[in-house]
């Protein structure tokens, strides 16, 4: 085995697959100290980076003090641990008031709340899953659901990503002799992680009323990002005071459909860290007793609760946050499009800068990196359809200094990459 672990090694590296973790500094709140200018170049290539556009706090929430106090007085209040499962002795006050903050928010009739997104995926799918379901996914669906369907023991067919014809070519094929699947689940993602593309919601959802499916819909690049009151049917958002930042579902037909189930991450735009569920008060009841991602689990640590309860009302008070991540997405957009063929249209914060192979994207990910910009470098096998890429993530609390400084160092390494 030893030996494997050292062949494998060498593979990675060979391919230019090896990862490692990135160390970040603690944020800084001030503007002027972030600033490219007031940080030298030998900073710069020892690894500070000054402009990040590769982490998911979309909405600079992580370092709010609004949230570290509302996690400081849940430790006073709770402790630090939430001390076993919700269904022993883990769940409090702060678990039942999110989940119910939660789904008012998004517009759905229930929510329960995981220890984090990739955990509430593996528990509804596994609990909606099994022998007699068939789970009809986009293509480029996050690494979580793709567990989930392997552990839910059901037969999985993918469709072509955002292709609503090909999903229903496999529906359609459910009612064939021999299939003997009564249910159906389609899994894809409002905004998909690594394109930054939407998925064309209000089509799937006609799709999922006529053949009787589920509509599992993935919100953890839109909560908190997206408003979805005018979204058309190619998927694309025009914001709505009223539901700004409440994710693509909130104020559309789909928002508390009984064929639409949703979940959501904590720790993206919410700046906190765990996972929820959202549906019907009978989907929640089916997870309590079925989704062992939850029952097995210890609970959300009720610090990350309060962080996570004091974002949405921080949402629901300044608008302007997500208006803000959309525009200053747009920004990077016009700023890079003349790179990489002018592939940067993203309905939400992350823009994909589509490279040649896996050493080319993680030679650029290096230089931007020397340059004083954090950006993401997705390789295979992070990347679903197997495209090594830079994503570039905006946020709502880049400055238009940062921004000009990041687009003009990155064309310059993208006009220099072959």
């Amino acid at each position: 085995m030893t030996r494997w672990l050292e062949q494998q090694a060498a593979v990675r590296e060979r391919r230019g697959l090896r990862r490692s973790p990135e160390t970040r500094s603690p944020e800084t709140r001030s503007p002027e100290t972030r600033s490219p200018e007031n940080r030298s170049p030998e900073s710069r290539a020892a690894g500070g980076a000054v402009v990040d556009l590769a982490s998911n706090d979309y909405l600079g929430l992580a370092s709010d003090p609004r949230l570290a106090e509302a996690a400081c007085e849940a430790i006073r209040r709770w402790g630090t641990g939430a001390t076993s499962s919700r269904l022993v002795a883990g769940t409090t006050g702060l678990h039942l008031e999110l989940e119910e903050e939660l789904a008012r928010f998004t517009g759905m009739e229930a929510g329960l709340v995981f220890s984090s997104g990739y955990l509430a995926n593996l528990g509804v799918v596994t609990a909606l899953g099994g022998p007699g379901t068939l789970i009809v996914a986009d293509e480029h669906c996050h690494a979580s659901l793709i567990d989930g369907f392997r552990l839910a023991r059901s037969r999985v067919a993918t469709f072509a990503h955002n292709n609503v014809d090909d999903a229903a070519r496999l529906l359609s094929g459910r009612g064939l002799a021999g299939n003997g699947e009564p249910r159906a689940l389609i899994a894809v993602e409002s905004i998909y992680s690594v394109w930054g593309d939407a998925a064309p919601l209000a089509s799937l959802l006609e799709l999922a009323v006529e053949h009787d499916a589920m509509l599992l819909i993935d919100e953890a690049h839109s909560l908190g990002v997206s408003g979805a009151a005018g979204q058309d049917g190619h998927g694309r958002f025009d914001g709505h005071a009223e539901f700004e930042g409440h994710g693509a579902v909130a104020g559309t037909a789909l928002a508390g459909h009984p064929n639409v189930v949703l979940t959501a991450t904590l720790s993206k735009a919410l700046g906190s860290q765990g996972g929820a569920v959202l549906g019907s008060a009978l989907l929640r009841e089916h997870l309590l007793n079925r989704a062992r991602s939850f029952i097995f689990d210890t609970a959300l640590a009720p610090a990350a609760a309060a962080a996570a309860l004091a974002a949405l009302r921080v949402i629901a008070a300044e608008p302007w946050r997500p208006a803000a991540v959309r525009g200053n997405a747009a920004k990077l957009a016009a700023g890079l499009r003349t790179a990489a063929n002018g592939s940067f249209e993203a309905a939400g914060a992350v823009q994909s800068v589509p490279l040649p192979d896996a050493e080319t994207a993680l030679r650029a990910s290096r230089a931007a990196r020397d340059a004083g910009i954090r950006v993401g470098c997705f390789r295979p096998p992070s990347v679903p359809d197997g495209v090594s890429r830079l994503r570039l993530t905006a946020r709502a609390t880049l400055t238009p200094d940062e921004i000009d400084y990041a687009c003009a160092t990155l064309r310059g390494i993208l006009e220099e990459t072959p």
